[in-house]
């Protein structure tokens, strides 16, 4: 556990501004965690209070934590507001938000469409606006959670896979426009298959121990881990990828590699 580590002279990110949307659990939280581990000072934002004070006490001194609808134009700009009265700048976003809804194309109503796309790609796109018009003076580097859904058909999860497809697009259409534009704004994608958080745990049948379908347990395994995922966050928001720019970054355990 992690606690008042605010001063990681030392750290990859040390000195940074980091954004994390749903970062009270899962992906977002072991992000935060290492982010603030290797130096940055990491905003958490959530609509989840409760385990976001935590987790922000649990970090001490480099976090805070803001209560966030992210799929919001108005939280997003007094999450900006507040970022730039405390620190005047942003340099790493993380787009993390998002919800998970099992549903196919006959199944999925147009309304279960509406509230995926609205928390996993609006938010995507309401983020990355409101992150370059802060960024843009100094740099940074934007980290869109996708998909591997949104690289191969996944017949169980029409909106979600469709919602993730769209943050993949829209990350290179920033990516391209921010180079374009010479902003020194990076736009990359993560796109992991299964990992093992509190939203993927309820999607196992019952009586099946969700770790024993990680790779810890068989190489063949898709299920990774959240700080699987925060390893390859910490990497695209350190300026050691510096030249990677508009890049899809499987984290998949070779699963599309496979043709059986």
């Amino acid at each position: 556990m992690m606690t008042n580590n605010h001063n990681n002279t030392n750290g990859r990110v040390h000195g940074k501004v980091a954004l994390v949307t749903g970062g009270a659990k899962g992906i977002g939280r072991a992000s935060a965690r290492l982010l603030a581990a290797q130096g940055a000072h990491v905003l958490i934002s959530d609509l989840d209070v409760a385990a976001g004070e935590a987790l922000a006490a649990e970090i001490g001194l480099a976090a805070t934590f803001i209560r966030h609808d992210a799929s919001s134009e108005s939280d997003w700009r007094d999450v900006m507001a507040h970022l730039r009265e405390r620190h005047g700048r942003l340099d790493i976003l993380l787009n993390n938000a998002g919800i998970l809804l099992h549903a196919n194309i006959e199944d999925a109503t147009l309304q279960d469409w509406h509230k995926v796309m609205r928390v996993n790609a609006d938010s995507v796109f309401i983020g990355c606006r409101e992150g370059i018009a802060l960024m843009k003076q100094t740099g940074g580097s934007i980290i869109n959670l996708s998909s591997v859904a949104a690289l191969a058909g996944r017949d169980d999860y029409v909106a979600y896979s469709a919602s993730k497809g769209a943050v993949a697009a829209l990350s290179r259409s920033v990516a391209a426009f921010c180079r374009r534009r010479k902003y020194r704004i990076r736009c990359n994608t993560l796109h992991p298959d299964g990992v093992l958080t509190d939203m993927t745990r309820g999607s196992f049948p019952q009586g099946l121990d969700p770790t024993r379908m990680t790779i810890d347990s068989d190489p063949m395994n898709r299920m990774c881990l959240p700080e699987d995922v925060a390893a390859s966050v910490l990497f695209l928001a350190s300026d050691e990828s510096r030249a990677i720019n508009g890049v899809e970054l499987r984290i998949d355990s070779g699963q599309m590699i496979m043709s059986i």
